[in-house]
């Protein structure tokens, strides 16, 4: 009994540790993007990663019997475009707003596996996906009706990174886990460049989620970029630990202490105070992925 309490707690406290991590990277990753633009930033949030990642293939190559490259593909696309939403929404909204809109993924990885998966999705499942949707409403508080762009695009954020996870469950079956990493890190360091590269050639103001030019770093920025990439992996290393020292919906339910975090940090660099519609909003989505966590 003490064995599992300890265990327990070690999660909590490793997913606690990942979310204060996770909203560091989303401070240093908006006091980036006042400079450069979400693309660049997405880029050096990625290339960190594959690195790292490459490393560990010199010590212990990759042995699986693969199979599925248009799903890799698909997952390396969705997740790469939901985190260019999210860092773009990161550069528009405050910090707090961006991160609320991010962590509707659980609510809707349970309503993709429902649909492409046939898992079971229960009365609680659907009322979690019903008051989410309301806790979003909220927090964009759309004028007649018409959610403007970074309420969209943080919609996607959440819904394209349940895409990306929701084909991770089907990968593993197929791939070494950090193939699945390469999928996602490579496209978000690859695709930044080739967009980037077109800029030039295209005048889409609409579309300025998806362009910009490369503007290299100096001074204290290139400070920001490290700080941006150690956070991020620290935030990667102790969420993988806290999901093997409890159980996933322990740790996922755990993981919304980041939007708390990043509303405190938000603060210190600039971000308003949510108001009483933005805070019902957050709480709405948070149950929401209390909801779906206890249902799992």
């Amino acid at each position: 009994m003490r064995e599992r309490f300890n265990r327990l707690d070690a999660g909590i406290r490793y997913m606690l540790f990942a979310s204060l991590m996770f909203a560091m990277m989303g401070v240093f990753a908006k006091l980036l993007s006042r400079t450069m633009p979400s693309l660049e930033v997405v880029f050096f949030r990625n290339v960190f990663g594959v690195f790292l990642v490459a490393a560990t293939l010199v010590k212990k190559p990759m042995t699986h019997p693969g199979g599925k490259p248009w799903l890799l593909f698909f997952r390396g696309l969705m997740g790469f475009l939901a985190l260019l939403a999210f860092f773009y929404n990161i550069a528009h909204i405050p910090l707090g707003d961006a991160m609320t809109y991010s962590k509707t993924s659980p609510i809707f990885t349970a309503f993709f596996a429902w649909l492409f998966l046939h898992e079971k999705m229960g009365t609680r499942g659907w009322m979690a996906l019903s008051l989410g949707f309301v806790g979003i409403v909220f927090i964009a508080k759309p004028s007649g009706f018409v959610l403007d762009k970074t309420a969209w695009l943080g919609i996607f954020s959440g819904a394209g990174a349940a895409l990306a996870y929701t084909a991770v469950k089907e990968l593993k079956r197929h791939y070494d886990t950090r193939a699945i990493v390469l999928s996602f890190m490579g496209i978000g360091t690859i695709g930044p460049l080739l967009l980037m590269a077109l800029t030039p050639y295209i005048h889409s103001p609409g579309l300025d989620m998806l362009f910009g030019e490369f503007v290299v770093p100096v001074g204290k920025e290139w400070v920001f970029v490290v700080a941006m990439g150690l956070f991020a992996t620290l935030a990667q290393v102790y969420m993988t630990k806290a999901y093997g020292a409890t159980k996933a919906g322990i740790v996922g339910a755990v993981s919304y202490s980041n939007i708390l975090f990043s509303i405190l940090l938000g603060l210190l660099i600039g971000d308003p105070f949510p108001d009483a519609m933005t805070w019902a909003g957050i709480a709405l989505v948070v149950y929401a992925g209390f909801v779906v966590a206890r249902n799992k």
